[in-house]
């Protein structure tokens, strides 16, 4: 049944002819003869046809690929799907077919209001010159490359340079502990180091040069370092051969991609590791330029003229997402440092709104936490920059709170594409998202993304609408992972995302298809490993910190249900309160008024604490099912790792409460 609702934003009729999806239907009618009239016709063919469409979309978009090749699918059962075999690709070319002096490459700000624009020229002439170090060195197709490094121009032309010679790149952000860091590499055996002397955030300088002496000690098989001076830290003595960065990208080279099949490995990236040791997860060059090519030009609407901001550190996948604009010939603008500005007593979230005014942002992207933020801190970017050019806020991390949609579109305009988006890590894009020529419906995601059969199943592995379920892909796409490095027979990729239902990608979100003419929205709920099952009803954590957090006292808060194993449930909600307001029995019977009105009398906590934060990874997920672990009574170092959190002094309120707990239920210290 199509739900008859009233739409939050409505595209206007220029919008639409303008729109790149428009271009691409009207090539499509050209080119293959399919008259395809709304987006839902389009995803359904996308999704039905996906050798035709994805060999459309590498021919619409010019993906540049060599040699020949039977089938675009030549196996299509998961995991194991084969794409492309006998294409020959490499990700720096497609990046530089778009070289251009007509407008910059990146647009590169920091916290302290600095800016700074790097030429295509420059671009293409600096990833030449450190391409023929590395192959001097002696690094070619497989060798890995490991960078830590902030999000600065250094770290995009260190990861070109890396992919144009065939070598495989990883990168952690410099706010990451050697623990962490050494979780990840070790895994990987890198031959190269490309590391910064540290970072700043918040005005304060963090000298990381005692880390990357650990990092070279723990990490015997890197051979040469290339040394970026970020904050003009002394050098130290690391044992192996090291190279000035200026010296090094001062040299001469043409940047000379190597052709390489279609899956060879572009890069590493890594689940969060905050409950074990982190995945591993291996995309190719040819799934990667393709999807993130579509998700671009397609899903955002990106082009040329377009300046493309995601406030993202390294570590995100958000931030490969963003480098992705480059592909299509967008601008990128990289914004380095904290999104409150430079001075930590005295907090200004409307330093990254600034900054998009004077780096001429046209499409605006952060995490749905920064959003959230903004409105809970009463701010109105509009009064401290212009944000007129400005005509898309993306979202994703966590799902869009209605009221948050609602805030951005009062800040920057009631005309303003909101295109929140949610997918991950594990295949480096978004099975839901947005499109410029849809009407958009509060608090959902406007369509399901061209090429992904994204469905929602019950327990019982059929598909559901209107209903929530599990969020399953029921077809391969590109960018799904090749394989995870050093894991025998794929058992733990197997384990990873099919194990529920086997030859089907299962997400680990809950998800609801909501049906509307000329497209199926969604609704994401949360992570389903996470979901509160209280008294035998189910329901995502999202909607309770949603119902949660709008009151005005509240700044954060989680929720975990202890039922387990036929233990009665019990379920503590903990909130961060603003400053000046205490959790008072007032307050508390107030935040219960508010979930027994919204949610239902069983979404009702048994207990409410006042915290002083609230435990996220370092991308700002919230560490829902490692807390419970933790009050669950496994030990703290099998289920958390703080150097893979954005705030590990968050824990020690959470250990405290976790020994009294058990004292209290009689289990142990």
């Amino acid at each position: 049944m199509i739900r008859q609702v009233s739409a939050v934003r409505v595209p206007s009729a220029e919008q639409i002819r303008a729109a790149r999806i428009t271009d691409f239907m009207h090539w499509l009618q050209r080119h293959h003869g399919r008259e395809l009239t709304d987006y839902e016709h389009l995803w359904e063919w996308s999704t039905g046809e996906p050798g035709e469409f994805w060999d459309a979309i590498r021919r619409y978009l010019s993906v540049p690929l060599h040699g020949s090749w039977p089938a675009v699918l030549a196996q299509s059962q998961m995991p194991g799907a084969k794409w492309f075999p006998g294409a020959a690709v490499n990700y720096a070319e497609q990046v530089f077919a778009h070289a251009t002096d007509a407008r910059p490459a990146i647009i590169f700000g920091r916290e302290d209001g600095s800016l700074r624009e790097v030429s295509w020229r420059e671009l293409e002439r600096e990833v030449g010159a450190l391409g023929a170090w590395l192959r001097a060195s002696g690094v070619g197709p497989g060798d890995r490359v490991v960078a830590y490094l902030p999000n600065i121009p250094e770290t995009v032309i260190a990861f070109l340079a890396t992919a144009s010679v065939g070598a495989v790149w990883s990168v952690c952000a410099p706010d990451m502990g050697s623990a962490s860091v050494l979780d990840r590499f070790r895994q990987i055996e890198p031959k190269v180091l490309i590391t910064a002397d540290g970072y700043v955030n918040a005005g304060r300088r963090f000298d990381r040069t005692g880390v990357v002496v650990e990092l070279l000690r723990e990490l015997p098989t890197i051979k040469d370092v290339v040394w970026v001076s970020n904050i003009g830290a002394p050098q130290v003595d690391l044992g192996v051969p090291v190279a000035g960065w200026r010296g090094v990208v001062a040299g001469s080279g043409l940047v000379e991609p190597v052709q390489v099949p279609f899956e060879h490995p572009l890069w590493i990236v890594y689940s969060s590791g905050t409950t074990g040791l982190p995945k591993a997860i291996v995309h190719g060059h040819g799934g990667i330029m393709l999807e993130h090519s579509k998700l671009s030009a397609l899903q955002n609407d990106l082009g040329p003229e377009d300046r493309f901001f995601w406030y993202s550190s390294t570590g995100w996948i958000m931030w490969n997402l963003q480098i992705a604009g480059l592909l299509i010939g967008t601008t990128i603008c990289l914004f380095d440092g904290s999104p409150a500005g430079s001075d930590a007593a005295a907090p200004d979230l409307s330093t990254l709104w600034r900054f998009a005014d004077r780096a001429g942002v046209t499409f605006f992207g952060a995490g749905a936490a920064f959003h959230a933020s903004c409105l809970k801190a009463g701010l109105s970017p509009a009064q401290a920059a212009n944000l007129s050019r400005i005509r898309a806020v993306g979202s994703t991390g966590s799902p869009l709170a209605p009221e948050v949609e609602q805030w951005i579109y009062r800040a920057i305009g009631p005309e303003t594409w909101v295109a929140p988006m949610s997918g991950g890590t594990d295949f480096a894009s978004a099975f839901v998202g947005s499109s410029v020529i849809l009407p958009s419906y509060l608090g959902e995601m406007q369509c399901r993304c061209l090429g992904a059969r994204v469905e929602a199943w019950n327990e019982l592995g059929a598909p559901v609408v209107d209903e929530v379920g599990e969020l399953v892909c029921t077809a391969p796409i590109p960018s799904m992972p090749l394989h995870f490095w050093n894991d025998a027979g794929d058992r733990r990729y197997a384990e990873s995302y099919f194990d529920m239902f086997p030859g089907v990608w299962r997400h680990g979100d809950w998800i609801r298809l909501v049906p509307h003419k000329g497209a199926v929205g969604a609704v994401i709920y949360g992570r389903s490993d996470a979901t509160i099952n209280r008294h035998g009803i189910r329901m995502g954590t999202a909607e309770l910190y949603r119902a949660v957090e709008s009151l005005p006292e509240i700044l954060d808060s989680l929720v975990v249900d202890l039922e387990y194993l036929g233990r009665e449930s019990y379920m503590p909600l903990f909130v961060v309160l603003k400053d000046g307001h205490t959790l008072d029995a007032a307050l508390i019977e107030r935040i219960t008024s508010q979930l027994r009105r919204q949610l239902s009398p069983r979404h009702v906590p048994n207990d409410t604490f006042g915290v002083p934060q609230i435990p996220r990874t370092l991308t700002g997920k919230k560490l829902e099912l490692p807390i419970k672990k933790l009050l669950l009574g496994e030990p703290a170092d099998k289920v958390l790792n703080r150097d893979a959190m954005a705030n590990p002094d968050s824990l020690d309120w959470f250990l405290q409460f976790a020994r009294q707990h058990h004292r209290r239920q009689g289990r142990g210290k």
